[in-house]
């Protein structure tokens, strides 16, 4: 909690629920990663975030962007970006987007599949495309498995196919899971990686980008290793796998960057007991799933919430307001708030800097999207 938020958070005291995000802790954990992983070039992950503040603040510190749609690159351009320092990181693209892309000077296409990389030969001629392989996300809370990459062995044979139609072959992708909090976890990718390059070489493929994904944490309810323990982890592998002959190096921040600089302040609206055996009062938000916090999903996101009460904790669910049955926040996790808490408190939900705006729901049941404030 910075003095700055507080300030906001005590006296500007805008109507719920709303998310009000500090841009000089954004800076302060782009330049920590950056002097962590000295080399790499810092890719922002747009879809974490994609607040104009944000965007510009990181272009005058001389980030690139991962983007992830035509509407995602037209914000990083707004702000300031160079098309040349975007990586259009989605592997799942239309034709037409590829097109539109590489027509406004994006020239870093990601693929993991034949026919995505067949669409960036006919949309995109000529540009650099890189391949994503599988990763099994251990160690994550929100793992990226299955739905993107392919098998190293399908990576190898589509890269050597992307020359001969017209695509620059420039390197491989991964992900090790958002949220990752084992430094070591890029390890082993790392060493599929250097793999995939000495194979290819082997056959006339030069290959010159590893892309190390994201999956850099934010602290919620527990700390997280510091950006520097990372740097030393990921660097010693990069060194292990690649000796002397290190590739360029890019990786894809995201809630990283934005996690710890947000905070949501929300109204209790609801305190209910079920009478049903169950001993924990039912608190029920102004926001829910619904409307920013998407990422409490199988309680995999647990963020820190707390009020200004002074009673004794009491276990308690949390749930939002909507009137679908799966808006339910906490039942599992152990959360407790104080026992004098009442309806029309208000709660603040710390480290939301990260995939709830972007995650809000336009307008289900009525409920506006979470606005936002940058200071």
């Amino acid at each position: 909690m910075t003095p700055k938020l507080r300030l906001f958070l005590d006296e500007v005291r805008p109507a719920t629920p709303y998310l009000v995000l500090d841009v000089d802790v954004v800076e302060a954990n782009y330049q920590a990663l950056t002097t962590a992983l000295d080399g790499v070039a810092i890719f922002f992950a747009v879809k974490a975030n994609p607040a104009p503040e944000i965007l510009r603040r990181l272009v005058e510190l001389g980030s690139s962007f991962d983007v992830a749609s035509p509407a995602e690159i037209a914000l990083a351009l707004a702000a300031g970006a160079d098309p040349s320092r975007l990586s259009y990181g989605n592997t799942i693209k239309k034709e037409a987007d590829i097109a539109a892309a590489s027509t406004q000077g994006v020239r870093l296409f990601a693929f993991d599949s034949e026919a995505e990389l067949g669409k960036i030969a006919r949309a995109a001629p000529g540009s650099r495309a890189f391949c994503r392989i599988l990763t099994s996300g251990e160690g994550a809370d929100w793992p990226l498995s299955r739905k993107f990459g392919c098998a190293p062995a399908m990576a190898r044979r589509l890269l050597t196919r992307a020359a001969g139609i017209g695509v620059l072959p420039w390197g491989v992708s991964f992900h090790v899971g958002s949220q990752q909090k084992n430094p070591a976890a890029w390890e082993a990718a790392l060493a599929e990686a250097a793999t995939l390059f000495r194979d290819l070489e082997a056959v006339g493929v030069e290959l010159g980008m590893v892309n190390l994904g994201g999956g850099f944490p934010t602290p919620y309810r527990s700390a997280v290793p510091d950006a520097a323990a990372y740097g030393v982890e990921i660097m010693a592998a990069v060194r292990r796998h690649f000796g002397n002959r290190i590739p360029f190096l890019i990786a894809e921040p995201g809630r990283g960057l934005v996690g710890n600089a947000g905070v949501i302040q929300t109204e209790v609206v609801l305190i209910a007991e079920k009478g049903e055996g169950d001993p924990r009062p039912w608190v029920y938000l102004d926001i829910g799933r619904f409307g920013g916090l998407a990422e409490t999903e199988g309680e995999a996101i647990r963020y820190p919430i707390v009020s200004a009460r002074p009673g004794e904790p009491m276990p308690v669910i949390l749930a939002g307001p909507t009137c679908d049955s799966a808006d339910v926040l906490y039942e599992r996790s152990g959360y407790k708030l104080p026992e004098d808490l009442a309806v029309g408190d208000r709660l603040e939900i710390g480290s939301t800097g990260a995939y709830t705006t972007t995650y809000a729901a336009v307008a289900f049941n009525g409920f506006e999207p979470l606005r936002d404030y940058c200071i």
